[in-house]
This record gives C-alpha cells, structure tokens and sequence, in this order.
C-alpha cells in the first residue's frame, strides 16, 4: 500500500544576485572594467558620473497611485509584481550561471599579427622547389609547435602527407627537405629534439675552437652533458677545464625554444593592475583601494523624466504599459548593479586590511622571514565571512607594496614548529633555503641532506624530503645539477 507523507527539509542557496556578486568580487581590476563597461552598454538606465536621481521609487508609486483614469489602464493593471511572473523575470536576475568556480568563463587575449608558421612559410617562398618537395616542405612547417620543434616521427608524416595530401615519397626525400626547412630562420627552427636544436645554432656560428668542442660534445655526450658529468666530459676529450667552460659557455647561448623567440608568434598577454597599494607614512600602513575599482555611478536622469511623462500623460496605452515595465527592469538592475559594486569594494577593503594588520611586521620590513603563518580561515575569522570569499580576494588580486607587486595568495602559507616550539611560517623556511642554496659553493653544491642538517642548525628540524619539497616548489634542481666548474 502506498504511504504518503510529508517531510520538512531545510536548505541554503545562493540567491542570482548572490552569485553575481561573488563573481564580481572574484574579478581582478582589469575584468572588473571590462564587466562595468558591459553593464554601461547594456544597460541604458545606468550611467557613469556623480549625478543621482532622488526619490526613484516615489516616481513609481506617484505613477501607479495617480491612474485612476476610468477611460485608461486602472492602477492595479500596471502592478509591477503583475509583469514579474515566471516567463517576463528580468534577465539580470535569472543570469546565474550557477556553475562552479573552475568551470569559470575564461576569455584569452591574443596578439594580432602574422603566425609563427606564415611567417616561416613567408620564408619558404624565396626556395624555388618541385611541386613534390613543397608539399612535403608545407606539410612540415605545418608540424612544426609554437616552441619551434617537429615532434613527431618523420614515418608518420610520411603516413599523413600519403594518405591526407596524396604525396608519396620516401623517407630520404623528407630527411632532404627537413634539413632545407632547418636553414629557415630562427635558427634550430624544425629541430626533432634539443640536442639537435642546439647543434643546428651551433652550426650558424663562426667555427671557433669552443664551439666545434660544443657540437662535439652536444653529438657524442649529450647525457652526460646534461648531467653534468664534468669530470668525465674532462678526461674523455682529454681537454682543459677552461676549454669545457668555453664550450659551455657557448651552449648557454643557445635558444632551446627557437618559435617562442619570434615577436609575432601568438601569445597570452598579460598586463597586472594592482588593486590595492599599501605604503608607510611615519611609521604607520595606508592602505588604499585602486580607484579603478570606485566607479561612481547613477541612475540615468533620462529615466526619471520617462517615468514623469508617463505620469503626466491623460492616456495611457498598452504600449506605455510595456514601457514602463521596460523602465522597471533596467532600473531595477541598476540599482542592485550599483550596489553589488558598493559591496565588492567594501568586502575588498575589509579583506585586505585584515591580510595587512596581519602581516603587519612584514609590510613595514619587507623581510620575507617576518611573515607570519597564515591561511583563509585566519582571516575569514577575523572579518566574519566565509572562507571562499577570501579565497575569491587572494587568488585573483594584486597589493603594490614598498616591495613590489605580489599576488595576495604569496602572503598565506601553513605553519611549523621550530625548536623553541614557535609557529613559524613555511615560508620563512623556503626564504632561508634559498639564501643558504644562493651562497653554497657551486662547484660542490649542497645536498638535501645537507640541507636539512644547516636548517636544523639554525632551529628548523625539518626532513630531508620536506626540503626536497620545498626546494623542487622553489623551481631549484638538486645538488647535481647546480653543479658549476
């Protein structure tokens, strides 16, 4: 038998215009101008400036309250909760977008101009070839990545030029061509790995003694090489350790990424704004919002007289009906509009003044070592909100400091115990490592091992594995490869 009840849940949901307002909070400086530009244009009852419009809502209830007309629409025809029915909601309030936050609409600014692969094909041009070697010479600039390499096997390109172009050709006749393609600029262009990139550069150079040791060394020990194996290069070539330091010397010059050196191949472009600016005044932190993010903006006055000509008119028609629904909308939007932005400067404000008081010895030091241990719920304890709004201020947005521009999230980091049992932020750790790295001898660079043993001197008793964390998170390689002659 069927059993029918009923049961009470309780659930929380963000609200559209709840939504909206993380998401603007979430915007660094620069998304923030374009979305407030957006809302301008789209908007026609918003506008820029310090003009304001008093007693809007009185103009809607005189409206309404004064129609009275038996000849024309009564007043509760034009009940505005009337026109605000499931299928006519305002688009700013159903435009959610409730996703979350990694499925976040990214747009990419690219730099116009001509591709890295036109403008080697710009260069081909001026080689006068059969109709067969342009196909294959086409076909492998076309294969050709934004760092300038041919990354795959010339057999399959011969699989792909048959079956895609219908050219049919052997692998010498590919091997031919390539090494013409090679001769483009910039140099090592077409390379199928690095160490062929490298040789083809040094085959540009004048043929001094150094860098025929390069190529000789870069053909026959490239392992080695790139392992450092001094010694051994060494007593293999039976050479002096000045001449292996000009060869290497040389090798340093090379551009192991030829297609990111051309100016015109496509690229992110990235321009940082600060949004904050903190600076010491006798003593003391100032802490400023970029007015960048302080528009001053207000209802359009044109509105306000729309909405007096509608009151003042005798008749009023099903068309002035719709617009002054129209009016409602936009108005409506504007208003919330204005103040999501007073709310996002607020939240901005209050967060980044609890980061700053919190750092306080930092920032008026500048020594990395005076940071304290730090994550969000520290602050969002501190200023009563919740820890993804911290998140969405720390992740997004920039501080310019006496030291510099940084990304606010630099300043958070977890906590360890030093020997006198003190909290002690890991980055004061890293910042230690670095030093202790940037003044070991390089021609028999410190290990882990080491490493951690000189921490646990200086009162930080850390693992070996914890400072090969830290250290790989520094982007600095082990002992062997910092080794220098």
């Amino acid at each position: 038998m069927l059993k029918q009840h009923l049961q009470f849940k309780l659930s929380q949901k963000l609200s559209p215009q709840q939504i909206q307002l993380m998401k603007l909070i979430q915007l660094p400086t620069q998304a923030f101008e374009q979305r407030l530009k957006q809302e301008l244009e789209e908007n026609p009852a918003l506008e820029s400036g310090k003009e304001e419009v008093e007693n809007a809502d009185d103009e809607f209830d005189d409206v309404y309250d004064n129609d009275t007309d038996n000849d024309t629409i009564e007043a509760e025809d034009i009940n505005i909760d009337e026109y605000l029915s499931d299928d006519e909601i305002p688009d700013y309030r159903t435009q959610a977008n409730n996703y979350s936050a990694d499925d976040d609409e990214k747009s990419i600014p690219y730099a116009s101009g001509t591709s890295f692969n036109q403008y080697l094909m710009a260069q081909l041009n001026t080689v006068y070839l059969d109709d067969n070697d342009w196909a294959i010479a086409e076909f492998l600039i076309g294969s050709i990545d934004e760092s300038g390499y041919i990354r795959r096997p010339l057999a399959d390109i011969l699989d792909d030029l048959a079956f895609t172009q219908n050219v049919y050709a052997e692998e010498k006749d590919i091997t031919k061509v390539l090494k013409l393609v090679q001769e483009l600029d910039p140099p090592g262009v077409a390379a199928r790995s690095l160490e062929e990139c490298l040789i083809i550069q040094l085959s540009r150079k004048d043929q001094t003694p150094a860098v025929e040791l390069a190529v000789l060394i870069l053909q026959k020990s490239f392992d080695q090489f790139t392992k450092k194996h001094y010694k051994k290069l060494i007593q293999k070539y039976n050479i002096t350790e000045e001449q292996l330091k000009g060869a290497i010397s040389e090798i340093e010059k090379l551009n192991p990424k030829p297609g990111g050196s051309y100016a015109g191949n496509t690229r992110i472009i990235e321009h940082i704004v600060p949004d904050f600016s903190i600076k010491i005044a006798e003593g003391e932190l100032e802490l400023t919002l970029n007015g960048r993010n302080a528009p001053e903006l207000h209802i359009s006055r044109q509105y306000n007289n729309m909405l007096e000509g509608y009151k003042n008119s005798k008749t009023k028609s099903k068309s002035q009906k719709d617009t002054v629904f129209f009016i409602k909308q936009k108005l409506d939007s504007a208003k919330w509009f204005i103040d999501a932005i007073k709310q996002r400067q607020q939240t901005l404000f209050i967060t980044m003044d609890a980061i700053m008081k919190y750092q306080e010895e930092y920032f008026l030091t500048g020594d990395e070592r005076k940071l304290r241990p730090m994550i969000l719920k520290d602050i969002a304890d501190t200023i009563h909100m919740d820890v993804s709004t911290v998140s969405r201020v720390a992740n997004s947005k920039y501080v310019d400091t006496p030291y510099g521009t940084k990304l606010i999230k630099e300043y958070f980091s977890e906590s360890m115990k030093n020997e006198q049992g003190e909290d002690v932020s890991t980055k004061e750790i890293k910042k230690i490592l670095e030093t202790v790295i940037a003044e070991e001898t390089k021609r028999k660079p410190l290990t882990d091992d080491k490493l951690a043993a000189i921490l646990k001197d200086k009162g930080y008793p850390i693992a070996r594995r914890t400072v090969a964390k830290y250290r790989e998170q520094l982007n600095i390689p082990v002992a062997r490869l910092r080794k220098e002659i």
